[in-house]
């Protein structure tokens, strides 16, 4: 199995993805991997990538492995959800500025103000705090570009004694998942299905809420934009993504 994340990895920060992604990913496909996309977008972002890499029915893991589906056609086979209530209610007395965002799986988002423009995708529903903590949530998103990159990184420290695990993505963006859920824990299900051993299985990626993954894998692999702290979790680090790092290493073994 090839396990990829997405941003950073397939496409840069403009959603760009260059030929050469598409070529090694069929590659992989015709040497007859098992190619997962594993990401922290959730479903609705997902399926463009799916379709543009032209990869043939089977599952995904999206929303930093709190929701697994397969596609096509696309069916919901694992959601973990939590009470978001405690979480929500701590960043709003710490940070009242601050944009919270529930996904609604395969939709888009509820949440209390809209975010910067280009942010999220899909539908946005606007909700008080109130109903945002009454149902339970598969993955809260919190963003606050107002407040200083200091002041966010620690209230993400707060957020990890609330019974749930975090990631910062870029700055000021605060991914929430259910305790113990992360993309190594949804590859994990995906790989008991199909009979798969971890060692059997090959994952890219650059980011915070990679690293789970990484290290689990028989053979992580870190992008060369990746931070240091990422880097530390992986088995090798490939080339730089403007250096076509994914490809280099695809290129490896198929």
């Amino acid at each position: 199995m090839v396990a990829l994340d997405i941003d950073g990895t397939l496409v840069d920060e403009t959603g760009y993805m260059p030929s050469h992604v598409k070529d090694s990913v069929a590659r992989a496909l015709k040497g007859g991997a098992k190619v997962v996309l594993s990401t922290g977008r959730g479903w609705y972002a997902t399926k463009p990538i799916f379709d543009t890499l032209s990869l043939p029915p089977g599952p995904a893991v999206c929303s930093n492995g709190a929701v697994l589906c397969t596609y096509p056609p696309f069916e919901i086979t694992r959601v973990a959800t939590f009470n978001p209530e405690k979480v929500i209610r701590h960043v709003v007395s710490r940070a009242p500025n601050a944009r919270i965002a529930v996904e609604v799986i395969g939709k888009g988002f509820r949440l209390n103000k809209m975010f910067p423009d280009g942010d999220l995708d899909g539908e946005m529903t606007i909700e008080s705090i109130e109903q945002l903590c009454a149902e339970p949530a598969n993955r809260i998103i919190i963003r606050d570009p107002d407040v200083p990159s200091e002041e966010f990184l620690g209230l993400a420290e707060e957020m990890g004694m609330h019974g749930v695990s975090y990631a910062v993505g870029w700055s000021n963006w605060l991914d929430i998942a259910p305790e113990g859920v992360n993309k190594a824990s949804g590859l994990e299900v995906i790989c008991a299905d199909l009979g798969i051993d971890r060692a059997d299985v090959l994952a890219i990626g650059d980011g915070f809420n990679d690293v789970e993954m990484l290290a689990w894998a028989g053979r992580g692999v870190a992008m060369g934009n990746a931070a240091d702290g990422v880097k530390a979790y992986a088995d090798a680090v490939t080339d730089h993504f403007t250096q076509d790092g994914m490809s280099a290493e695809l290129r490896r073994w198929f």
